[in-house]
This record gives structure tokens, sequence and C-alpha cells, in this order.
């Protein structure tokens, strides 16, 4: 196979693989390796294209974020010391410019899809689904999954763009980012908002304004398991397919596997590949296979790992 023949797209690289935090923190640095590690033992990386992006540009950024939140956390991280948030997102030298890295990843991944040069594409370290317009939240910094959005329908002119997030937490920097947006079709399996950070996504929460009833949360309560997220895969599926979105975005968080330290759901990494495969299905049939994987929490390294590989071979045996 050449590199040409490749449908799916991996991004790797030393300063996406930057982002993260020391000391202990869930959300460390060794995360894009122990990932990468598992996808050459495999066998999965022979199978795919491996790229590197460079940052995402001011500009880029500003597409989803204020630009008083930009300049706070260039101040902040030029400082080196304190918080971008109430506790949970440590500012440091130099993580402002990971965190652009991170953005012009899942950037490169969406433009490589557009470009019909790739089927798919995965960004391991992406998926920053916390993040505010105008804050920090959750260890994320930039949202990249709203600057894809955005991106999406400034450079490209999509309007129907689907995000589907099985992260263990709920999206709630996309979900209410665009929560008075029609156009934007969310649907999020999360943990249950009374046992776990951020505390939202309940199933009442479903749009505002214009955009009243077109959003879908499913919560799920601790422990849930497989059968569990089958049932309710059920109802993306018939919510994603009546949409009929022009491009779809995953984030597969891996923090909703069994054994994450700060998580209490109980799926296997066959969740994720099974959420992939079918999305790719989707995907075909209503937006010419775009589709883009976004790498999300997971705090437990061995799950993360197979989470996520998983997820690159669905990309792979259904491209």
């Amino acid at each position: 196979m050449t590199g040409t023949d490749r449908k799916v797209l991996v991004l790797k690289g030393d300063n996406m693989a930057a982002y993260g935090f020391g000391d202990g923190h869930p959300f460390g640095p060794d995360r894009h390796d122990v990932f990468h590690a598992e996808l050459e033992r495999s066998g999965i990386a022979a199978q795919v294209e491996l790229r590197s992006a460079g940052p995402a540009s001011a500009g880029d950024l500003g597409a989803f974020h204020t630009p008083d939140y930009l300049a706070f956390v260039t101040e902040r991280c030029q400082l080196g010391s304190g918080f971008l948030d109430a506790g949970d997102t440590p500012a440091r030298a130099g993580l402002d410019a990971a965190a652009a890295a991170v953005v012009g990843a899942s950037i490169e991944a969406m433009e490589a899809v557009m470009a019909g040069q790739v089927r798919r594409a995965f960004v391991p370290i992406a998926g920053l689904h916390h993040a505010g317009r105008a804050h920090a939240a959750g260890f994320c910094v930039y949202n990249d999954c709203g600057i894809v959005i955005e991106l999406l329908r400034s450079r490209h002119g999509l309007r129907r763009i689907a995000y589907v997030d099985i992260d263990a937490h709920h999206g709630d920097g996309v979900f209410y980012g665009f929560e008075h947006d029609p156009d934007l079709l969310f649907a999020d399996i999360h943990e249950d908002g009374r046992s776990l950070y951020p505390g939202t996504g309940h199933a009442h929460e479903s749009g505002a304004g214009a955009a009243a009833g077109t959003k879908l949360n499913i919560p799920l309560a601790p422990g849930a398991g497989d059968a569990e997220f089958r049932i309710a895969w059920e109802r993306i599926e018939t919510y994603l397919e009546a949409g009929e979105p022009e491009f779809i975005i995953l984030q597969c968080g891996a923090d909703s596997i069994g054994g994450d330290p700060i998580t209490h759901l109980q799926l296997t990494p066959d969740a994720h590949e099974y959420a992939a495969g079918r999305l790719c299905g989707i995907a075909d049939r209503c937006c010419d296979g775009r589709l883009i994987g976004l790498g999300g929490g997971g705090y437990n390294r061995e799950n993360l790992a197979l989470a996520w590989t998983a997820v690159v071979r669905a990309l792979v045996e259904n491209s």
C-alpha cells in the first residue's frame, strides 16, 4: 500500500504531543506517544498516512474564541503560573503554543478530508470540548471542535455539521457555544452530570431559541456499560440520519472506558470501534464520507491507547 492509497490520515507531532500538564496531572504530555506506540504495535500505523501539522494562526483561533480570551491565555502562559480557569487547567510556559498546535492538527485533518486527500482522519490529543468561547475549562485551553465547525462554515460554506461526543464528560463548550444554532447537530452520550464534571448535559437540554429541540443529550448512569451505550446509540443514528449532515466530527474520549481514574462509566474499546464504524456508514450516505475523529479525554493510558486505536481501525476498515 503506497501513501497515496491510504484513505485515513492520523496526525502525529512533537508540537501537539507537548499539550498537557505535569506534576501528576491526569492530562499528561505522554498521552500522544502511548497512543502512537499502540497504533504501531497493532499494525494499524502501516495502513494509515501519518502527518504532522503546524500551529493554528491567531485568525483560526479567533473563529471561535474572543480576542480578550486569546490575549488572556497568551499573557498568563507568558507568566507561566496560576490557572486559566478555576483550578483544573494550569498555566505554564509554552502551553498556548502547544494548544495552538492541537488546533492546527484538527484543522489539518479537516482540510485533508475536505480536499479529498483522505476519506477520514484522526487527531489523538484533540477534542478539547470544555473550553468556551471566552474561557478555559476542564484541561481545555482552545476548543478545536468549535474552531473546526466555524471554519467548515467560513472556508467551505457548509452549514449542517454533526458533532458526536462519546467522552464520559459532557461536551459543554461545544453545546453552549452552539446552543442557539439550529444547523449544528449535537449528539452527546456521557455520564450523568449529577455524578461527574461539568454537571451539565441533562436530557432536557436540547437547544435554545431558534435551536430549541434540535440537540440530543443522553446521560448514562454511573456504571453503565456497552449494552446501555448501544441502546443510546440507536437514538443517535436516528437523529443523524434525519439531520442529513454535510460533515461529521466524532469526539471519542477514552475516559468512558471502565477503569478510568476520574470517571465511572464501564464501556470497553468495542463501543468506540462500533461508534466509529457506524458513523462511517452515515458519513458515506449523507456527506460524501467526510468524518474526522478527535481523541478527547482518557486518563488510564492503556484504555486510551486501545480505544483510540480501535477508532482508527474502524476508520480504516470502513474506508
